[in-house]
């Protein structure tokens, strides 16, 4: 059995300085192209964003219907990025050419990495794929490689979400024919691991997840629907789903996610506790901003 474990990449300071400095400069140029989604981290969109699931899930509810989310996970995702066809995607989708396509073409090949573990370290190997985890264009550059994903969502008239490797495929339900609802879902996501697999990507359906989420009444009417098939494997519909942070409860009651954010209040005050006595007021202030 081949196990396949996401790297975190330490890069050296210089690197990052000269690729902040990068960003900065072509940023601004491929959030203008059609073929990328409007660049939000989670901290900046808006919650009353069009692609924000929350906020649509919640007004489908007011409507009288149900939604089903399927929460994709990709196996190794940053480390089976092909060099090649990011370059191609940069070109052909984003009109990245000449001395800029250059540069990045060398910021990407013929990277040496080494795994240090205490006072060892292992020989080093060539990365030749992917782009590193824990760099400044990394993020930028995986989100630019498969936003064809979004295109293949909006064909079948699935809802998409996107950030980085964290994708969300959501559909609302009509109570009298949601088969066809989930055939399309079904169909959506078989599309979706063609495209992975022709682009050197791994879907993983054992480490998706999928939620039913809805009123306890519109439950009711869906009760023969326990599993949802992603590429041949029936997974089983959650209790809850954390989406960005936001922990979603079948019902929508948002219990699980007010008990989740009252443990962590309650583990920082007793942290604090012990601390505050030792710093000035000023401090204690910037220490609880801090982990707002």
């Amino acid at each position: 059995m081949c196990l396949r474990y996401d790297l975190i990449f330490i890069v050296h300071f210089t690197s990052k300085i000269l690729e902040r400095l990068f960003l900065a400069c072509i940023l601004f140029h491929i959030t203008l192209s059609p073929s990328f989604n409007q660049y939000h981290t989670t901290a900046t969109i808006p919650p009353k964003h069009p692609f924000f699931t929350p906020h649509s899930i919640l007004l489908s509810s007011d409507s009288g219907k149900s939604n089903i989310v399927i929460s994709l996970n990709l196996s190794a995702a940053f480390d089976t990025i092909d060099h090649q066809i990011l370059l191609s995607y940069l070109n052909t989708s984003f009109a990245i050419s000449d001395t800029t396509l250059s540069w990045l073409q060398s910021n990407l090949t013929n990277r040496i990495s080494s795994v240090p573990i205490g006072c060892h370290c292992s020989s080093s190997v060539t990365c030749t794929t992917g782009v590193p985890q824990g760099s400044i264009l990394g993020p930028l550059l995986f989100t630019a490689y498969i936003s064809p994903i979004a295109g293949v969502a909006h064909f079948h008239n699935i809802n998409q979400q996107q950030y980085t490797d964290d994708t969300q495929l959501f559909i609302s339900l009509s109570p009298s024919d949601y088969m066809h609802d989930l055939d399309n879902l079904t169909r959506c996501i078989d599309s979706l691991h063609i495209w992975f697999c022709a682009n050197g990507m791994d879907l993983n359906p054992d480490k998706s997840e999928a939620i039913l989420l809805g009123t306890r009444q519109r439950a009711h009417s869906y009760s023969s629907l326990a599993t949802v098939n992603v590429t041949g494997s029936q997974i089983p519909l959650a209790d809850h789903i954390k989406i960005l942070g936001v922990t979603l409860d079948k019902n929508l009651s948002m219990n699980n996610h007010v008990n989740a954010i009252c443990k962590s209040v309650h583990y920082h005050i007793c942290a604090l506790h012990h601390i505050c006595s030792s710093i000035s007021e000023d401090m204690t202030k910037m220490v609880v901003c801090a982990l707002a």
